[in-house]
């Protein structure tokens, strides 16, 4: 059985420069890359605080790039 399948053991949050998250073994070491935003717990904990922060899965690049080439709005 892979870690990530498993229910004993403890993860921590990640995110990357980009602003995505995923889980993480506690007893690992984080990839690089990667930080911890500070919530650990069980598998379901730490994806269902994911899914409660998560709420744009736009990468940053692309969201800010959407956001710079959003056409303006003007009234004629």
């Amino acid at each position: 059985m892979m870690v990530f399948d498993r229910d004993d053991v403890t993860f921590t949050v990640v995110i990357n420069h980009e602003e995505q998250y995923s889980i993480w073994p506690t007893f690992k070491e984080i990839p690089n890359g990667w930080k911890a935003v500070g919530k650990t717990g069980s598998k379901k904990e730490c994806l269902d605080h994911i899914e409660q922060v998560w709420t744009d899965m736009r990468p940053l690049t692309l969201r800010k790039f959407m956001d710079e080439n959003v056409p303006s709005t003007t009234t004629r």
